[in-house]
């Protein structure tokens, strides 16, 4: 029996500079995901950070991803544009009574003592859940006090995964202490009003589905499927990013076809058995998940991408 419910996947980059390749193939696999099952497809731009983001940067997002043939079918407004509908979610919250206020400094959160888990990250203590008298003259951030409890899904591309927030993550914040609503809290409204079903992005962001699941539950949206994608590396293993430049579109067009361009992506990712020119829409017609590794890829040093 056919499947009822539609699938709706998202992009949702971040108009700070030109996509590079990471981003390309990220945005590949949302699109042939829902391409190939009839989907729909929902660009978001995600700019919470206004000092570093542009609709300039915006527009040249939608022109890279018209060059590469990945459509979209809606545009949903963008993130900065959203503070009063985050504001009633943050008001439910507030209403349960998860909600308190945390004065603790950025050196206090990442000093030696503080709590940190085998990769550096910490985790929160709880230093402000219980605070009796709030430190005078300084502007809270404002968490959202998460239970001791194993968070559970299983990903397309990277199996099962699980992660018990109470001990490797500690109470999240929600809004800055400069009231920016946080990258958590802003994409679960999101993708929870836009009624998206599947999320597809990059492996960094893996343990962030847990915390979603959870405000997810408490906003009264529904689960999505996931799939986190591989991340792409540099022959000399480093991660590719804006910062450094490598591999953006802007350099890219200047010397490949966007045919070109996806042939390579999808023959590095496994997704072709031959490195040679192939549309997006080409591509659509036999993607599966299964021919999809979970581990990073290395970009050939000798590859057309250099």
């Amino acid at each position: 029996m056919e499947d009822r419910k539609k699938t709706v996947g998202r992009f949702a980059p971040t108009p700070s500079g030109r996509m590079h390749l990471g981003n390309v193939f990220a945005a590949l696999m949302a699109w042939l995901s829902v391409r190939s099952r009839g989907g729909e497809l929902v660009l978001r731009m995600e700019d919470l950070d206004t000092q570093r983001t542009s609709e300039d940067f915006a527009a040249v997002l939608r022109s890279d991803l018209q060059w590469l043939g990945l459509d979209w079918d809606r545009e949903t407004e963008p993130q900065s544009r959203r503070s009063e509908v985050y504001d009633r979610y943050f008001a439910k919250l507030e209403e349960m009574g998860l909600l308190y206020p945390c004065y603790c400094t950025r050196s206090q959160l990442h000093s030696v003592n503080a709590p940190h888990l085998s990769d550096g990250t910490y985790v929160y203590p709880g230093t402000c859940r219980d605070l009796k008298e709030p430190p005078a003259g300084r502007k809270p951030a404002w968490r959202v006090r998460v239970p001791d409890r194993v968070w559970r899904f299983h990903d397309l591309v990277q199996g099962d995964y699980a992660l018990n927030l109470a001990t490797e993550c500690g109470d999240m914040v929600v809004r800055r202490a400069d009231g920016v609503y946080v990258y958590q809290l802003a994409v679960t409204v999101d993708d929870g009003e836009a009624g998206v079903t599947e999320v597809v992005r990059g492996m960094d962001l893996l343990s962030s589905a847990p915390r979603q699941m959870y405000l997810q539950e408490l906003l009264g949206f529904d689960h999505p499927t996931y799939a986190h994608v591989p991340m792409l590396l540099a022959p000399d293993g480093r991660r590719l990013s804006k910062r450094d430049r490598d591999l953006d579109l802007g350099v890219l067009r200047q010397r490949m076809t966007p045919e070109a361009l996806i042939g390579s992506l999808a023959f590095a990712a496994g997704l072709i058995g031959k490195n040679e020119p192939i549309s997006a829409r080409e591509l659509a017609g036999e993607f599966t998940w299964e021919k999809l590794r979970g581990d990073a890829i290395y970009l050939d040093g000798d590859s057309s991408f250099w």
